[in-house]
């Protein structure tokens, strides 16, 4: 394309590149850890700051919880073909292109702005759906209540933005009217808080994390319980035996990382099941 298509987006929402590009760049590899066609099609299409968002900083790390959460997806497919799953915070994410059965209906959410973006590239079908709207509001939660359940929420690197209260009253909302299903989302300590505001006051990112959360077990008393949680250092399986050789080698660099990072988590929880 010769005309990229121009981004007016929040400053939040802006970051929805960075990922973005994580996966454009891992995917021109000769041993990816996942593939992205679409991904490098969104790169080459938009126009939006490539020197802020291109960097390699944090590339790898970024695609590694990507694939974590996709895996995960994958397994609860596996046991709930026909049921739902909403991606909270969807940017320019193409999961449910990596992971789509054929049958599982899909909800893809996110803030006016961002929706408009992306409609750009993607299409509404019978099972896969686009919500514009926050994350805070709760009619989204009746369009999706209608769809066949259980249902898998997944948000990733998007409730870091919200106030501690805002994240909470979610994640209520979701235990409470989704019984017996799955929310997987990453959690980042008060040290890595400090080090992003760090980065942003350099100027090399622009909005702020607001939500610190040392121990993600601590979500238990909003009515979750974990199911699974860990670091990209420790991959589940079997997406850990797949990894190439080159992303293995780097696992034990990575975990003493996360050793001295150490909340930086990526958490399965499950809503309480009725009685």
């Amino acid at each position: 394309m010769t005309d990229k298509i121009p981004t007016r987006l929040g400053n939040v929402q802006e970051t929805l590149f960075i990922p973005l590009a994580a996966r454009a760049r891992e995917t021109r590899k000769k041993h990816p850890v996942l593939r992205d066609p679409k991904a490098v099609e969104l790169v080459e299409s938009i126009d939006f700051p490539r020197e802020k968002y291109e960097r390699s900083w944090g590339s790898v790390i970024m695609v590694l919880r990507t694939a974590v959460f996709d895996t995960w997806i994958r397994s609860f497919l596996q046991q709930h073909p026909h049921g739902t799953v909403v991606e909270i915070g969807t940017g320019l994410n193409t999961r449910f292109d990596r992971v789509d059965n054929g049958t599982v209906h899909w909800f893809d959410l996110d803030l006016p702005d961002t929706i408009a973006l992306r409609r750009h590239f993607f299409t509404d079908t019978e099972r896969r759906s686009t919500l514009a709207a926050s994350v805070l509001d709760e009619d989204w939660m009746d369009q999706v209540a209608d769809s066949p359940g259980p249902y898998f929420f997944v948000a990733e690197g998007v409730l870091v933005y919200l106030p501690e209260d805002e994240v909470h009253r979610t994640l209520t909302r979701l235990a409470h009217r989704f019984p017996d299903s799955s929310i997987a989302l990453d959690t980042y300590g008060h040290r890595m808080m400090r080090h992003q505001h760090q980065r942003a006051e350099k100027g090399d990112v622009t909005a702020h994390w607001q939500w610190a959360c040392d121990d993600p077990t601590t979500l238990e008393s909003l009515g979750l319980r974990v199911l699974e949680s860990t670091t990209v250092a420790r991959p589940p399986q079997p997406f850990h035996s797949q990894l190439p050789l080159t992303y293995r080698a780097l696992l034990p660099v990575l975990h003493r990382f996360m050793d001295r990072n150490d909340a930086f988590r990526l958490t399965l929880f499950q809503t309480p099941v009725p009685q």
